[in-house]
């Protein structure tokens, strides 16, 4: 079996653990790749001698050690080889982690294959600009819509299938993912959804309203935003570097036509992960 361990070099935790992942893979008999610079970093040498985009097209699994971060990242660039991701948590909460950094030797139940895969939805972000221009991206977690003045509220529209609904005196709007909702939806107020469920979460950031509450829309919805005062705004999608909407543009929000495959090893199920996870939040 070859594996694809994409690790957050950053923190020394991760490294650590990225370490005893390598060994505990080479003791049973798996092959594994590493980037150049992490080899670099780790010290340890390839059991492939192969590239990057060879080792993501013939791998069975990819492996991202580190946080939601790490694991979003790693998850973003298995999709486009329709690889499954195992995310081993070296952060802090890490709620798309399949394993944590003390249940390493579950490892065998991966190369043996005795695994489920859990498919999580996700959103697609197309911008149209005033020229008739595309820009699309995809989300795991979010898209987060706010203006260039961070330190202003915004009016916001929204519309639901071609149909304006509400305009939004606000901080933000964040689009989520069910994967997304325990993330910055749920520290903006917004529902616990299972992620195994399709659905689209809308929740406004700081609204300046007593009735701005959050709302899901079903699979299929698309919703457009767009300024209600011509001003700019730009949209982040899990975090990465903020797309510019200009006040003449618009964005467009609907599924996307790719899922993120999750390796789920353990029984346990969302509930259980949930509360123990923001259990360490109280």
């Amino acid at each position: 079996m070859l594996t694809v361990v994409l690790p957050n070099l950053s923190g020394s935790e991760a490294i650590n653990l990225t370490k005893k992942i390598c060994s505990t893979l080479s003791s049973l008999g798996a092959d594994y790749y590493l980037t150049e610079e992490a080899s670099d970093k780790l010290g340890i040498k390839n059991t492939v001698g192969i590239d990057y985009q060879t080792a993501l097209s013939s791998c069975d699994a990819v492996i991202a050690v580190g946080g939601d971060g790490s694991i979003i990242h790693a998850a973003k660039e298995a999709i486009n080889y329709s690889k499954p991701v195992l995310g081993i948590n070296a952060g802090r909460l890490a709620f798309m982690a399949g394993l944590e950094s003390d249940e390493i030797e579950l490892l065998s139940r991966l190369i043996n294959k005795d695994y489920k895969i859990d498919s999580r939805f996700m959103l697609k972000m197309t911008i149209y600009d005033a020229d008739g221009n595309e820009t699309s991206d995809y989300a795991l977690n979010e898209c987060f819509i706010t203006n260039e003045e961070k330190q202003r509220m915004s009016a916001i529209n929204i519309a639901l299938n071609g149909n304006i609904f509400n305009s939004y005196l606000c901080d933000g709007i964040i689009l989520a993912t069910p994967t997304g909702s325990t993330a910055y939806s749920l520290s903006a107020g917004g529902p616990v959804v299972d992620p195994l469920l399709e659905s689209i979460l809308f929740t406004p950031v700081c609204p300046h309203s007593l009735v701005g509450r959050s709302i899901i829309f079903r699979p299929d919805d698309v919703l457009t935003v767009f300024s209600a005062e011509g001003v700019n705004l730009y949209c982040s999608n899990d975090g990465g570097k903020p797309f510019f909407i200009g006040n003449n543009s618009k964005v467009v929000v609907s599924r996307a036509d790719c899922t993120a495959d999750f390796i789920r090893i353990k029984s346990d199920n969302f509930i259980d992960i949930l509360y123990k996870k923001l259990a360490q939040r109280r």
